[in-house]
Order: structure tokens, then sequence, then C-alpha cells
């Protein structure tokens, strides 16, 4: 990986916060950068003992350090095992081997299953930087990957980071592809599946390019940043967990690929599938229920793209041994009334506690998937598991053992929205034909959301209902003045995002 020789250098400390990159800081006319000939973005080892990392050099051309000293941002301290004032030898990288496969992919070479398991071998050791990661993830964009390529992935994804297992021959799990504001059933799920006496194992993830990821949500309830050993405590305990998926580093390779992924906004199916049954797999999951929501600014556009969709998540869960359920609902606006992890997490909360002006929406799609999944897991005849689900729910029963797992994962607290509320009201009078969810979400994230937990969107305006000019589309519920500007000035400028049928 890296040259036995190099050259000793002092930490020092500055506090520099670089989210998730490793970056070594070293000054420009420092002997180790002439000698070995380091410039800026050169990607190194920095070694500390038995432990090294893999960083990418930033220059600094002023006083700030002295000679012999390195800074390390805060994540490669961290990584690193180190403290300041210990000392550190930089080294050249080798070159990578596997990225001669991404070359051979962006002239036509399929990968075979050997060039998948190098290639995520070494994203997951950090030996790719973010271009040569944007590289990868660009040469798997689209429909570019073919349906072995595919189960080569999420293969090599499930071996890339931890794994549980259980002493159970079923294990039961859901999921949803995302891109509709809203629409949290896990937590009210989780509940309802455990309470039938199933075993629900559910990892989460935090939001990356959303107002609200589900592990977001619940952490306004409970503790979500779970150890392995919590996670395996707590569902022998309650038969059921809600814990943040990044904490366990389960498929963690995944999260690398996403990020760039983001970034660059290209969506891959091929990857989704990877990353959605690497997690589920990792997890332990035996059986797993996926939700795709399907409209015109949904994640998924069509039935057709969908259909496509459920063909590959069945093909790759049968490779791996995994049973898969496909469940395709409306993606056509948000599901609930709350966007953002406080507001998401009161509207679980009224339909676990079966208040009487708790969203209908979110409490039917919870009870249409909780009941597949009691279906696929042989707890009810075929037909009888909505009905089932709902009894769970409505007699309390659910709602009873959500409060049991929080009590287990380290105690319950009631969400608690922003202070700063502001409405935003019709122009005109009409019937509600069309929500854009993408510039809904846009409008959760500038009002803070997920940074502070109770800022985000009330929504009032479900399609077909008829709006008063004046009456409330949504309010916005902010944690500052500033974040409540940011997202006045965004509306000033956008249109569309509910739009009506005037008469």
């Amino acid at each position: 990986m890296h040259e036995s020789n190099g050259n000793m250098m002092r930490l020092r400390r500055l506090g520099i916060d670089t989210h998730t990159e490793n970056i070594i800081f070293m000054r420009s006319d420092s002997p180790v950068c002439r000698s070995e000939g380091f410039t800026a973005n050169t990607r190194v080892a920095v070694n500390y003992g038995s432990h090294t990392i893999i960083a990418t050099v930033n220059v600094i051309t002023s006083g700030l350090i002295e000679h012999g000293e390195a800074v390390l941002s805060e994540e490669a301290f961290n990584k690193l095992g180190a403290t300041e004032g210990d000392l550190i030898t930089v080294t050249h990288l080798q070159p990578i081997l596997s990225f001669s496969e991404v070359r051979a992919k962006m002239f036509g070479k399929k990968f075979n299953e050997s060039a998948i398991q190098h290639i995520i071998a070494d994203v997951t050791q950090g030996l790719y930087s973010k271009i040569e990661i944007a590289a990868f993830v660009t040469v798997c964009s689209g429909d570019n990957l073919a349906l072995d390529e595919v189960i080569y992935l999420t293969k090599a994804m499930i071996n890339s980071g931890s794994t549980l297992e259980w002493d159970e021959p079923l294990i039961i799990d859901k999921h949803c592809v995302g891109g509709l504001p809203g629409n949290r059933t896990t937590p009210i799920i989780v509940p309802i599946v455990a309470a039938a006496g199933l075993i629900i194992p559910k990892t989460s993830s935090r939001a990356i390019t959303s107002p609200a990821g589900t592990a977001d949500v619940i952490e306004t309830m409970t503790p979500v940043n779970l150890s392995l050993e919590q996670i395996k405590d707590v569902v022998r305990q309650e038969g059921g967990c809600m814990a943040w998926g990044g904490a366990v580093k389960l498929s963690p390779v995944d999260d690398v690929i996403i990020s760039v992924e983001k970034a660059l906004d290209v969506d891959s199916a091929g990857q989704m599938i990877a990353s959605v049954l690497s997690k589920k797999a990792a997890a332990g999951s035996t059986h797993v229920v996926i939700d795709i929501p399907v409209g015109e600014t949904a994640k998924v556009r069509s039935k057709e793209e969908a259909f496509l969709l459920e063909y590959y998540l069945r093909a790759v869960g049968l490779s791996i041994g995994m049973g898969v359920e496909v469940l395709i609902t409306d993606g056509t606006q948000p599901v609930g009334r709350g966007i953002g992890p406080a507001l998401e997490a009161m509207d679980v909360l009224a339909v676990l506690r079966n208040e009487p002006n708790a969203p209908a929406d979110l409490k039917d799609r919870a009870v249409q998937l909780a009941g597949l999944m009691l279906e696929v897991a042989g707890a009810v005849p075929k037909g009888k598991g909505a009905e089932r689900a709902r009894n769970l729910l409505e007699s309390g029963q659910a709602l009873d053992k959500f409060y049991r797992i929080c009590e287990a994962q380290g105690g319950f607290r009631e969400p608690v929205p922003a202070a700063i509320q502001h409405d935003v009201p019709a122009m005109a009078s009409g019937v509600v034909q069309a929500i854009d969810n993408r510039k809904l979400a846009k409008v959760g994230k500038l009002a803070g959301a997920p940074n502070s937990p109770g800022a985000g969107i009330l929504f009032k305006a479900p399609i077909g209902k008829h709006i008063h000019k004046g009456e409330p589309l949504f309010t916005i519920y902010a944690a500052s003045q500033g974040e409540l500007s940011y997202v006045l000035s965004y509306l000033h400028s956008s249109n569309h995002i509910v739009q009506l049928a005037t008469s």
C-alpha cells in the first residue's frame, strides 16, 4: 500500500473539520514536501505506530505551522488514533491497481466479480480519492451495470463491513427507495411487526440531501447510535430496534459511494439496488419488503421504471439468498404532514397514539407495508396482513411496543418543533392539482432541516383539497430568522411548488 521509507513529522492540532475527508496540511517549503515531491491534492499514506490512513495533502504557504510540523483534519486524527505532539511518517501511495478496471469499464469492458471485489476493497480502505470514486460512480450510472455486475457489486459491498447474525430462521426488514417527503413509515412498522412476534432489527440512514432521514426522525424520540452489541440486546429483549446503520458500519463503503453520487447528482439503479440489499444482508435479514413510490417528482418517475427495478431487486435478492417482495406505491405527493425530523416524528406518534387528527395516508401506508411483511413472514394467511397490522396498531399494542423499544435503546422523549413559524398562503383559490416533491424538500432543507431537528414544513395542501385564497399551503418551521429569510427568498423566485386548478 505504501513505501516503507518515510519522513518523520510532529502532529499539531488546529481543530479543522473536513467532514469525512482525511486531510493532512504541510508547509510547501518543508523538507518532506521538497524531498518527496508532495504537492496539493497528492494522496499519501500517513503512518502512526501500527496504524495507517490515506489522506490528501493540502499545502500551507504561510507561517501558520512550523517546519517539521503537520496538521491533520479532525476526521484524520480520529481515524489514525493519534494526538497532538505524536510523531508520524508520511509516505507515497503505491498506484491503485484496481483502478485499471474502472478505466476499462469506461471503454465498454464489463466488470467481472474479481474486478468489483478489488475495487470495493480499495474504496473501503480509503485508497480511492473522491475523483477516482466519482469515476467509478460515473461508469456505473444510468443502466451501465448489467444484472450480473449488480450481483457482484452487492456481494462485494456486503463483505466490506460488519455483519449481524441471528439465531432465528427468519429475519424481516423493509426499505423505501425514497424521493418522497414525509413517508416515515419505519417507526410505525417496526413496533407493529415486533408486536406480532417477528424479529425486525431495523437499521436506517441519516439524510444526505433530504430534509430528514429515518435515523434523524427516530433520534428526536430515542437514541439511535447503537453499537452492534446494543442492537443485539435490544432485539433480544423486544424483537426489534430502530438504529442508525452508520454507527455500526454495515456496508460502510456504501456511504462513501452515495456521498459522491449525490454530489454528482447521478442516479444509478444498479448502485441503489446494491446499496439497499447489501445493508439488509449485512443486518442479517432473510426477507425484505421494498416500497417503491412512483411519481413525476419522486425518485422513480414511471411504472415501467418501477417494474424494471422490481425485477432487478428480486433477482439480486435471489442471488444472495434473500426473499424480496416489492410494493409499488403512490409517489405524487408527501405522505403525512411533517417534513423534517421532529415534525415527521410528531406524525408518527399521532398515528401510534391513534389520535383522531393523525394523518390517514401515513397510517394506511404503514399498515399496508406492515401487513405485507406479516404475510411474507408467514405470520398470517395471504390477504389478512393489513387487517392484523391495523388491529395491532389500533389496539395500542404497537404503541406499547414502540415505547418498550425506545426504553431499551436509552429512553423516550417527545420531539420538539422549531419555535419560529411562518404560514405560506395560497395566492388564489382552487383545487390542488400537483405538488413538486423536490422543491418542497428543498424548502425543508433551507429552513434548517435536518441539522436543526425541529425545522421543516407542516404541509397542509394534499392533492384534491380545495384551497381558499389566503389559506396556508404549508407552515415553515425555522430555528432562526436567517434560515426563514433563506426560505422566503427561495419561495419568491420559485414557482409551482403547489399547483392549483383555478376556476
